[in-house]
């Protein structure tokens, strides 16, 4: 199996940018938050002092006001190097400065948003040909929040609310950008009880694995198989491998589903999982692995 040699950072919303009257970030207790360290894992992971990092905020229906927010962020970590790709449509995508420029950089950041506009305005461009072709074989990062890591894996969810989605057909799927197969990723997953629709999700697709990323909180990807939990809260993982039974064929559109055996892990800062095993570790040091 071919393993990319570049790495995938999917974050599920609310990242701290360092912006001090941000009361979200100042209620934070947590021994785990540090001022911006998921933008700093994403530089270090870069490689670089000062990287190039193109912010992509075709998801977002604010795009300069999102991309200022990355670019003041991003200054706060001595990176200078910060432009931006307001690509609104499939005109946009096809101009070639915007390919010229991602074979440049050392790294992308997908801005928060809807994920369905980034599937409808990338999906078989020539620059998310050149994003897969990088992130196979260079130690390129491609990093995404919100709808931006939700878009990473090839099957994505695009609709579902919170309180009905454990009812048969309120969770809507389609192909996102397929950076990752077999996984389906959401976003703001603890706040927002996004619990349900992943588990529709991975009930209908049980050969996936459940991604859901807390706020603040990101899951970093290496060799398209070792996730590390990063971030001050929890990712939950949600395994349907060893699904005994569902009535997801049979119940009727709009009724309860049932699933049996699902089985969930929940990680913390510095917590790995491997996807191939599908196994939780409590740590990896020098390549030795701690089971719990």
């Amino acid at each position: 199996m071919l393993r990319p040699k570049g790495k995938l950072i999917a974050v599920g919303g609310a990242e701290d940018k360092g912006v001090e009257s941000d009361e979200e970030f100042k209620n934070h207790l947590n021994t785990h938050f540090a001022e911006l360290q998921i933008l700093r894992r994403i530089k270090e992971e870069m490689r670089s002092d000062n990287p190039v990092i193109e912010v992509i905020t075709t998801a977002s229906m604010i795009p300069e006001e999102v991309g200022d927010n990355y670019i003041n962020a991003f200054n706060k970590l001595n990176c200078s190097r910060i432009n931006l790709m307001h690509i609104r449509d499939r005109i946009d995508v096809k101009e070639q400065e915007y390919v010229d420029r991602i074979k440049k950089a050392d790294g992308v950041m997908f801005s928060g948003g809807n994920q369905l506009r980034l599937s409808m305005v990338f999906g078989g461009s020539e620059i998310l040909d050149v994003l897969e072709d990088r992130y196979m074989k260079e130690d390129f990062v491609i990093a995404g929040t919100s709808a931006g890591a939700m878009a990473m894996s090839n099957t994505m969810i695009y609709q579902g609310s919170s309180s009905e989605a454990l009812l048969k057909g309120e969770v809507k799927l389609t192909t996102g950008l397929a950076f990752i197969k077999d996984v389906i990723i959401d976003s703001h997953f603890v706040k927002r009880g996004r619990f349900g629709r992943l588990a529709q999700s991975i009930a209908t697709n049980p050969a996936c694995v459940g991604v859901g990323l807390g706020e603040d909180t990101g899951l970093l990807i290496k060799n398209g198989d070792e996730f590390e939990a990063i971030g001050s809260g929890l990712v939950i993982i949600v395994d349907g491998h060893h699904i005994k039974h569902t009535n997801i064929v049979e119940a009727k559109d709009g009724s309860p589903i049932s699933i049996e055996n699902l089985k969930v892990h929940v990680m913390a800062k510095g917590n790995y999982y491997k996807l191939e095993e599908r196994q939780f570790y409590s740590k990896i040091e020098n390549g030795v692995e701690a089971k719990v």
